[in-house]
């Protein structure tokens, strides 16, 4: 029922208004005020779902929606989700169920080789990677290793000198995983950009940014590229850049 219920929306999602019609605190009205006290009915509470949450809903599967970024939904992906939910695993360790596990290294090598990797990325070459969420877990794990890779190096103590670089186009989430692992909101650069750079982060504007750090007895910890902006699809230029980090082993 509810597999027919999901494909009669994706039949008829592009006949929705995009963003929705409804007013700030709707649902408050049509809902009770307690949670209730016996079961309802499959038939029922899709009833309610149609009747109170669709129109609440942003239609980001519409084929008409272009906000934000695309949509990673799919028919195989919620079907996929429907056997994760099902088993209901939690894959904290091998032991607890191998074929998480497992799956999950062998999926992310796939990705790997898609994305042309080095050898050294793939859990085949000794590397390997973790499936997050959503993109701002992974901004938080990645800076999270990188300032405990630095700490490790120079003291816990100096954490107070790290710096982290993005542009005023990037993504806030990088930002706020910053201030998350301890980093000062003071050593945040948001490197502005210009039209004559389609808004890029400009590998001049992060050197400079950088020297003057490095100078004032700061460390250069993390930089964070972004490929298509959430705001305007700015693109920075990821040789360039990586070629300025790599000279200060960020």
């Amino acid at each position: 029922m509810i597999i027919d219920f999901i494909a009669d929306y994706y039949k008829n999602v592009e006949k929705y208004p995009v963003r929705s019609q409804v007013e700030p605190g709707y649902l408050q009205k049509v809902l009770p005020e307690s949670a209730p006290n016996n079961p309802e009915s499959m038939e029922t509470i899709l009833q309610d779902v149609q009747q109170h949450i669709v129109p609440g809903i942003t239609h980001w599967q519409s084929p008409n929606y272009f906000a934000y970024f695309p949509s990673s939904g799919s028919i195989a992906g919620f079907l996929g989700e429907m056997l994760s939910s099902g088993f209901n695993i939690v894959g904290f360790n091998w032991i607890s169920s191998p074929a998480a596990t497992e799956l999950e290294n062998i999926v992310m090598d796939w990705l790997g080789q898609m994305l042309k990797l080095p050898k050294s990325f793939l859990f085949s070459g000794n590397g390997g990677g973790v499936i997050q969420g959503t993109t701002c877990e992974a901004i938080l794990c990645t800076l999270t290793a990188a300032r405990d890779r630095v700490l490790n190096k120079i003291g816990r103590e100096n954490i107070s000198k790290l710096i982290v670089y993005g542009s005023d186009q990037t993504h806030c989430a990088l930002q706020k995983a910053a201030q998350i692992v301890g980093i000062d909101v003071k050593n945040f650069r948001a490197i502005k950009t210009t039209k004559s750079s389609s808004y890029g982060l400009s590998p001049d504007s992060l050197m400079a940014k950088i020297n003057s750090d490095v100078e004032a007895g700061l460390i250069p910890l993390f930089l964070c590229a972004t490929i298509g902006t959430t705001a305007i699809t700015a693109v920075d230029t990821l040789k360039p850049l990586c070629d300025v980090a790599k000279q200060f082993g960020i």
